[in-house]
């Protein structure tokens, strides 16, 4: 997308313009950005690394989240240890 240097905010933003869910493994972001005025569904994947097989447990949960994903909201998976 060539958003390569983009900062969080003006990130969420442009995903705004195209996606309706920005899915990241940084689990700071929801501390940097005000939840009630997210331009764009925001999913966390929380897990130990975000190595492949750190993340491929998580799938199911974040399909069944897309499906009844709601605008604007925040979603936090996590691993389990």
């Amino acid at each position: 997308m060539g958003w390569s240097g983009v900062k969080n905010g003006k990130l969420l933003a442009l995903a705004s313009e195209t996606f309706e869910a920005f899915i990241t493994v940084d689990k700071n972001m929801p501390f940097q950005q005000n939840l009630a005025a997210l331009p764009v569904a925001l999913i966390v994947l929380d897990a130990l690394s975000n190595e492949v097989h750190a993340l491929l447990p998580l799938l199911p949960a974040l399909e069944t989240e897309l499906a009844r994903l709601e605008p604007r909201s925040y979603v936090r998976l996590r691993a389990r240890s």
